[in-house]
């Protein structure tokens, strides 16, 4: 099968934006759309091709990226056109943070017209996605995996197939919910440090060079949060589906809940 020469973006938001970009950039032919049509307007001045509906996106492209807010939106993407403008052998990619059974629903759906679908979440933040430098989780067949790695590769540093469908997404919950407990215990221990009138830059960097040195410490203050409460949410009831107990998760859910951009930065103050 032969790798991917034009790509689709349906999100064109925070992280959608810079995606379909990085895409056009590296020589991607990239056609985009978002609900806000002032976004699509300033994406074709990033080389994309804004489009007025979703379903049009997939008109001629090979793979499409979807980054969109829920599991209920991805269903809409695709079962609402995107499948009948996609040409059979083209790929779909669900970046968006989605239940694993969502996107195996999707798959089965897209399989009946020979289109493929792969889980593909992408983790390590704003400034990642922006220098296209992410971690991308891919779940799905290799042959779909294949056909789209050229384009992941534009956003993604490390773009790593992980097994069947829903695999991505599993490695993804799994990333998050050790990087929220690591911010919870980081707020912790910099406030008590703080407390006691340590200089914190300092203590920073001399936890950096410790055993309890984590990416989260070494880039503090520097995340929004704003994503965590609901790709916890759809961790959470992951596990729950599962069943399996996850204590320390569960409070970490709470305390999450009261970290914040601005309440990382004033420790640094």
């Amino acid at each position: 099968m032969s790798t991917a020469k034009t790509a689709g973006m349906i999100g064109l938001g925070a992280m959608g934006m810079p995606m379909a970009r990085h895409m056009a950039d590296k020589g991607f032919t990239v056609v985009g759309f978002d609900v806000d049509a002032g976004t699509v307007k300033k994406a074709e001045g990033f080389k994309i091709r804004g489009v007025k509906t979703a379903a049009e996106v997939g008109k001629g492209t090979d793979v499409v990226v979807i980054m969109v807010a829920t599991d209920k939106q991805v269903r809409e993407v695709i079962g609402g056109g995107l499948l009948d403008t996609l040409a059979e052998g083209s790929v779909i990619c669900i970046a968006s943070s989605t239940s694993p059974e969502t996107c195996a629903e999707m798959e089965a759906l897209a399989a009946k017209k020979g289109i493929g679908v792969l889980d593909t979440p992408v983790v390590l933040g704003q400034k990642a996605c922006d220098e296209g430098v992410m971690t991308v989780y891919v779940g799905g067949e290799k042959k779909w995996f294949d056909r789209a790695q050229p384009a992941l590769q534009c956003f993604g540093k490390e773009v790593l197939h992980l097994g069947k469908i829903g695999h991505g997404q599993i490695a993804k919950t799994m990333n998050n919910l050790l990087l929220w407990a690591i911010i919870c215990a980081n707020q912790e221990v910099l406030t008590l440090g703080k407390s006691l009138g340590a200089d914190i830059p300092k203590m920073i960097e001399a936890m950096g060079k410790g055993s309890g040195a984590n990416s989260s410490i070494s880039r503090w203050g520097e995340s929004t949060g704003k994503w965590a409460e609901k790709d916890l949410d759809v961790a959470l009831d992951i596990a729950q589906k599962a069943k399996v107990p996850m204590p320390l998760s569960g409070l970490v859910d709470q305390l999450v809940k009261g970290i914040n951009q601005e309440k990382m930065r004033s420790v640094l103050k």
